[in-house]
């Protein structure tokens, strides 16, 4: 029986500071440790060293050069959490070739959506050649249609002549990668990372935000399409010499306990999902207990990133999993994007989530996160730690000067780990990041105390006779006050263009289908909007699963907008309440 890659790789470790991913490669190949490829039901799949992958990596690097690309092509591969696609990114490094992960049908409404979606990924990356798995090859058209040199599968790409192709692998300064990213209110662009920022952001990372240490191991069921899969569970351990356990995400998705019981066999020590993947745990336990045979206190590193940090989520995985070794202390916020290559800012280790409540009346009126004043609504947000060494974030108001501690503005970063530019797009890297190297992250927060705190979206801010609303305050009321409700997608749409005013709009996703149940879900939650934030709204309810969301899982407001502004999500006059 296969068994997995040691925890220790029996190296000197070194924690990123290396010029570039091959030059990391070759490091991590000459110790014990790898990857290790597991099944939804836990079954070891395959087993790779760092130094095993390598030599693979090698053969196929040799055979994409065979088959006619040249150094600096671009490379569009689909995603798979396999050794296929390990090989095929690694082998795209050593060959000075450019890789463009791309994702998995799982988030598209059907082949030819997605076909037609990853086609467009494709042109836009300027690609050479598309490689997918066999089972999606017959899905595509022929290479010349879609403008492509090669469209094989990774088995026909075994049969074509390697031989002694010399390898020359990029550089420092080149670009290391494409990684789109998953915007949702416009085509995902594709983000130019280059060696030195990539190198500069795993160092960041392992050396300073996990501090990794010799006993660590890393689990993911994170995709590998998107930058905290791609970056933080593959290219950080290999940089860093840890072994990593990966398990498909549809199959987290169908069995999320068994994330947990990866942790707790292997003794993985460091692992990251979104808020939903704890909640997903949580929800499946179905008030029993936790499995006996989990022990979590080998977790030290159970990280928080890819959307807005929910809290009472975290505190009730917390809750759930103390009884098998679960600490609060291994929560570790952080903040970060594609642009960014991926991290920004990590919470203190062993501290765990830390928030800071605040007044919402003068949130939403001045701007300002004060302390709660008497009889005034509160809210609390999530702390996400200071930048990262050589990085500086500044929230600025809308003349560009930098604001003061709890004063809410739009998020600027800069420092050695941001984005090259939006590939073969000067118009929208201009609009993102200036001359001086200040990369608008398009989010709005706060600083405190040296720690940036983030309280949403710009794009998504809705904005009510002077008042400034998150949606997600909103989506979180429906949740919480209405048993049956499942997600809660909340926006605003024009209805009177000459006056401009605007209409709130809250999507409910409705886990019922007797009418009475209905009325009565339907009532909660403008009920809920009306008692807590004020505001007469329409809501209207959705059958379950409807409300988009981008290729990393979050939720999708614009989609959701654009979809109920093209008569996507019908109603009756029972199902709406009009304001």
């Amino acid at each position: 029986m296969p068994q997995p890659t040691p925890s220790d790789s029996g190296l000197s470790r070194r924690l990123g500071d290396f010029s570039t991913l091959p030059e990391a490669l070759s490091y991590a190949a000459k110790g014990q440790t790898g990857l290790n490829v597991y099944s939804g039901r836990g079954d070891l799949l395959e087993t790779l060293s760092w130094g095993a992958l390598r030599d693979q990596a090698v053969l196929v690097a040799q055979r994409l050069l065979g088959a006619g690309l040249r150094r600096g092509d671009r490379v569009g591969l689909v995603a798979t959490a396999d050794g296929e696609f390990a090989r095929l990114f690694l082998a795209c490094q050593l060959a000075g070739l450019i890789p463009a992960p791309l994702p998995l049908p799982l988030a598209f409404g059907g082949r030819d959506t997605y076909v037609d979606h990853l086609s467009r990924m494709a042109a836009a990356a300027h690609a050479s050649a598309l490689i997918v798995p066999p089972n999606l090859l017959s899905w595509f058209p022929a290479a010349e249609s879609l403008g492509l040199r090669l469209l094989l599968s990774p088995a026909q790409l075994a049969e074509q002549p390697g031989g002694s192709v010399p390898l020359q692998p990029t550089t420092p300064d080149e670009i290391g990668y494409l990684q789109f990213s998953s915007g949702s209110t416009r085509f995902p662009l594709g983000v130019a990372v280059t060696q030195k920022a990539l190198m500069a952001n795993l160092h960041g990372i392992t050396a300073s935000g996990l501090q990794v240490r010799g006993s660590d191991r890393t689990v993911s069921w994170l995709p590998l399409y998107h930058d905290m899969g791609l970056v933080g569970f593959f290219l950080a351990p290999l940089a860093s010499q840890m072994s990593l356990d990966w398990m498909p995400t549809a199959e987290f998705a169908r069995r999320p306990l068994e994330w947990l019981r990866l942790i707790s066999r292997n003794r993985g020590t460091l692992s990251y999902a979104p808020s939903f993947g704890y909640e997903l745990c949580v929800r499946r336990l179905r008030n029993a207990p936790p499995p006996e045979e989990l022990d979590l206190s080998c977790w030290r590193g159970a990280g928080l990133g890819g959307d807005m940090i929910r809290p009472h989520h975290l505190r009730a995985f917390s809750e759930a999993f103390s009884s098998v070794g679960f600490r609060s202390t291994a929560f570790v916020p952080s903040y970060g994007m594609a642009e960014a290559t991926l991290a920004l800012s990590f919470a203190p280790l062993d501290q765990g989530m830390r928030t800071d409540e605040v007044d919402l009346d003068r949130l939403e009126n001045e701007g300002i996160a004060a302390a709660p004043e008497p009889g005034h609504r509160s809210r609390s947000f999530v702390l996400c730690g200071p930048p990262l060494p050589g990085h500086v974030i500044e929230a600025r108001d809308e003349a560009g000067q930098v604001l003061p501690d709890r004063h809410v503005g739009r998020l600027f970063a800069s420092g050695p780990s941001l984005m090259l530019g939006y590939d073969g797009r000067p118009d929208e890297t201009a609009q993102a990041l200036s001359a001086d190297g200040w990369l608008d992250t398009g989010d709005l927060g706060y600083r405190l105390g040296g720690e940036v705190v983030i309280t949403g979206r710009a794009k998504d801010l809705i904005i009510v006779n002077g008042r400034n609303i998150w949606p997600q305050d909103l989506e979180w009321t429906v949740e919480h006050a209405a048993s049956r409700a499942g997600e809660v997608a909340a926006f605003t749409v024009e209805f009177d263009p000459d006056t401009g005013l605007e209409e709130l709009i809250v999507l409910v996703e409705a886990r019922t289908s007797e009418a009475q149940s209905r009325q009565e879900l339907l009532d909660e939650a403008a009920s809920a909007i009306r008692q807590v934030h004020g505001l007469e709204g329409r809501v209207i309810l959705v059958p379950p699963g409807s409300l988009p969301h981008t290729s990393s899982g979050k939720l999708s407001r614009s989609r959701s907008r654009q979809l109920y502004q093209a008569g996507a999500f019908k109603m009756t006059a029972a199902e709406a309440l009009p304001g």
